[in-house]
């Protein structure tokens, strides 16, 4: 699980965007230039040339609304 201090301060490298985390995939989305990182054993690969755009099969292309560095949940 990644920190929710390391959380708090991570951005999008591209665009300095706001990310949501996406626990049940293990990413994080920046959905201003809709790009999604991956995080591999709580390690978030911040590298835009391995991030996947939002909305590409391989990336599972949620389209939700975003907020910052927030989980999914329900309720």
């Amino acid at each position: 699980m990644i920190s929710p201090e390391l959380l708090a301060i991570l951005v999008c490298p591209v665009c300095k965007g706001d990310l949501r985390h996406d626990s049940a995939r293990q990413r994080l989305d920046c959905h201003s230039c809709r790009l999604s990182y991956k995080i591999e054993d709580d390690i978030p690969i911040m590298l835009p040339e391995e991030a996947e755009r939002l909305g590409e099969p391989a990336s599972g292309g949620s389209g939700t609304q975003g907020g910052r560095n927030q989980e999914d949940r329900k309720g």
